[in-house]
């Protein structure tokens, strides 16, 4: 019996409908994260774009074979933010909302099998809200799904 005013340890809490690997979905890990500079040349010069408020995004279907069905690169231009503290401060949020919705994009590529990497860049000149980001976050990713699927 926990006493008053102790916490419960978060590593003991069970969902029964969750199982581990479900639980760990939600992480955005360095496999993720593309930082290849061959593959962002690539991407600029031979993959394909399209423009989705806020966001501009560059992709292309990967023959090699990743760690992860997806990796991703974020830009955010100090041309439009000066400032490192708004650039980080975006970076996290479009971070965030890519972590909490990127289930459906590996669920789709992982049935067809496929790697896909993208770079998204932010083209707005104000700050947005977190709420708004992810609401374009679910709509952008939507649209790469449909945008692969009439590639391949």
């Amino acid at each position: 019996m926990l006493s008053k005013g102790k916490q419960f340890p978060f590593f003991l809490i069970f969902h029964p409908k969750l199982s581990l690997f479900q639980m760990g979905k939600f992480t955005f890990r360095k496999k993720e994260r593309l930082s290849s500079q061959k593959i962002i040349g690539n991407l600029f010069r031979d993959g394909n774009s399209f423009a989705l408020f806020p966001f501009r995004i560059y992709w292309q279907i990967t023959t090699s074979e990743q760690l992860s069905p997806a990796r991703i690169a974020i830009s955010i231009p100090k041309k439009k933010f000066k400032k490192a503290v708004d650039r980080n401060l975006i970076k996290r949020r479009i971070k965030e909302a890519y972590r909490k919705n990127k289930q459906n994009l590996y669920h789709d590529l992982k049935s067809k099998n496929l790697n896909i990497a993208f770079i998204l860049i932010y083209l707005v000149h104000d700050l947005m809200t977190y709420p708004e980001l992810e609401e374009k976050m679910i709509l952008t990713l939507q649209k790469l799904m449909e945008s692969y699927e009439k590639a391949s």
